[in-house]
């Protein structure tokens, strides 16, 4: 197999994985808004991220991604400063 075809075939994979993992997202957000109709306080965060998205000019599935990216880098930032003392 050519060089070129891998990296084709590579690239095909990447590809399916990305689209894969954004299904994944928009269900899992399509969820948290449907169970939002039984918690009111998970009701009343997704409609002030709504507001905020349509402040911003964003979709709402890019604020949630946006919140949901900063408490992965926070979470990770703590964890590692916690791993830092311990030295």
């Amino acid at each position: 197999m050519s060089e070129e075809r891998k990296q084709f075939d590579m690239d095909e994979v990447e590809g399916e994985n990305q689209r894969h993992a954004q299904t994944f997202f928009t269900k899992m957000v399509d969820q948290l808004v449907e169970f939002s109709e039984h918690d009111p306080q998970l009701a009343d965060g997704l409609r002030w991220l709504d507001r905020i998205a349509q402040k911003n000019g964003t979709s709402f599935y890019d604020e949630v991604y946006k919140i949901l990216y900063k408490h992965d880098a926070d979470s990770k930032a703590k964890k590692w400063l916690e791993g830092k003392d311990d030295s």
